[in-house]
């Protein structure tokens, strides 16, 4: 992954950058009085006439190399992302009667079948993985381990039932983590987790979604919420049309009581991208490392564009 951010370990380092416009400065004033004294201008005329433009050319090389060369003297950190060597995901799926709604291709809980399987495989190997299924209650359906295969197996066994329970959903997340095995080489240090939390309604039975956040956050672990599903979503029961719209603003405080993050999906399309962004976020963290050769090596072709030019310069000189 690319650098994202910089900083200066020294910043105060950066203070020799007020020297640039003083030396642009005097250039710029010196080039006036070449051009409009005329004993100078007599000299000018000795030179070739393209010399001040490789005198310009040489001039701007070197302010560049010296703004590298003090760029690099505050020695710049880049923040960077990289792999997490370790972290426990849940993944906690609504399974309530809603997820029948045909409003994503072929329905709700086929396609989110198939974009949870994708996510799995996203994931860094060494990730330990948990599925939680949930409507009127919620359960482990398959506890954290890094065996992708069995956790694709556990997806498909998901079945539809009544209610959501998105509260009870949370809490059994924050069990489910719990679970996670033990690093041997890390025995007191426990790997970070987060929730990622799938629904397409809103908590009718059950713990308090609000409470339940709160919970995950007293954790130290992000709530990452999708809210699935299009806003003319129906089913049909007892012969009747019931529309199943997505709750945003329950799903929205979950996130931001968790320190996590929501997103939308209509659409099976939709949902992988979310997954893709939310496998990036919580598989990667920001690193900072110290990019001063970077930038002194920068600052070195710079001096010798400035150098080549000069002596460009002078081998024209009668």
């Amino acid at each position: 992954m690319g650098s994202i951010l910089l900083s200066f370990m020294e910043p105060m380092r950066l203070w020799w950058l007020v020297l640039l416009p003083l030396i642009g400065g005097l250039y710029v004033m010196l080039s006036l009085r070449l051009v409009f004294s005329r004993r100078n201008r007599r000299l000018a005329n000795l030179l070739p006439v393209e010399s001040k433009w490789k005198r310009h050319f040489a001039v701007i090389a070197a302010l560049l190399s010296l703004t590298m060369l003090i760029l690099a003297f505050a020695r710049p950190q880049a923040y960077t992302q990289v792999p997490r060597e370790r972290a426990t995901l849940v993944l906690a799926i609504d399974v309530s009667r809603s997820m029948m709604a045909e409003d994503v291709q072929p329905d709700r809980i086929t396609a989110a079948k198939e974009a949870a399987k994708e996510f799995v495989d996203m994931l860094p190997v060494e990730f330990n993985l948990a599925v939680v299924a949930f409507a009127a209650s919620a359960s482990i359906v398959f506890p954290p381990s890094t065996d992708r295969g069995a956790a694709k197996r556990a997806i498909d066994t998901l079945e539809l039932a009544p209610s959501t329970a998105i509260g009870e959903a949370i809490v059994t997340s924050l069990r489910a983590l719990e679970l996670a095995p033990i690093d041997p080489e890390h025995p007191d240090d426990p790997a970070p987790g987060a929730i990622v939390l799938l629904s397409d309604g809103a908590t009718n039975t059950g713990i308090n979604s609000r409470t339940a956040a709160d919970r995950a956050k007293d954790a130290g672990v992000p709530v990452y919420t999708i809210a699935y599903g299009t806003p003319g979503g129906y089913v049909i029961q007892d012969g009747r049309r019931s529309p199943v719209p997505v709750d945003h603003s329950e799903l929205a405080e979950i996130a931001k009581r968790s320190n996590g993050k929501k997103f939308s999906a209509e659409s099976k399309q939709d949902l992988s991208e979310v997954y893709e962004t939310i496998a990036r976020q919580v598989g990667y963290v920001e690193e900072a490392r110290e990019v001063t050769e970077r930038y002194a090596g920068i600052s070195l072709l710079f001096a010798v564009v400035a150098a080549v030019a000069v002596i460009s310069l002078a081998a024209r000189w009668p």
